[in-house]
């Protein structure tokens, strides 16, 4: 069974249980600097998605100068490929379906498709941000 939690920066547990996935996934996966990793945290409206009861994939999103910035998009590298990108993406579109300006996010390019495919169109140079 697949559960999807918003939350704020204030939930400190579920907050730790998507930092553990973030940690994972950017930090040790990819060599990110963790003080990139976490920065921005209080002004974001984060979401946590449990398959079974255990968080697997967490995202989040921030209004910035430009609009709306979804990002964090992370899932455990065993629960790869069962759609939790796709569910999470689609309940944080869902909670900003009011939002009026531009939604938009940076993706890494192995995974312009999936967003390609969701709707979003690929706009700008590639460029190294972490």
């Amino acid at each position: 069974m697949i559960t999807i939690k918003k939350f704020y920066f204030d939930n400190k547990e579920l907050r730790e249980q998507a930092f553990a996935i973030r940690n994972e996934v950017f930090v040790i996966g990819q060599n990110c600097p963790q003080d990139l990793e976490y920065e921005n945290e209080e002004i974001c409206t984060h979401f946590l998605l449990f398959e079974n009861n255990k968080p697997v994939a967490t995202a989040r999103y921030r209004e910035t100068k430009k609009g709306c910035k979804l990002e964090r998009f992370a899932v455990l590298e065993k629960n790869r490929e069962k759609g939790y990108g796709k569910h999470i993406l689609r309940a944080m579109l869902e909670d900003l379906k009011n939002y009026v300006g531009l939604i938009y996010l940076h993706a890494q390019v192995q995974v312009i498709p999936f967003y390609e495919k969701e709707g979003f169109i690929k706009k700008g140079e590639i460029f190294e941000e972490a």
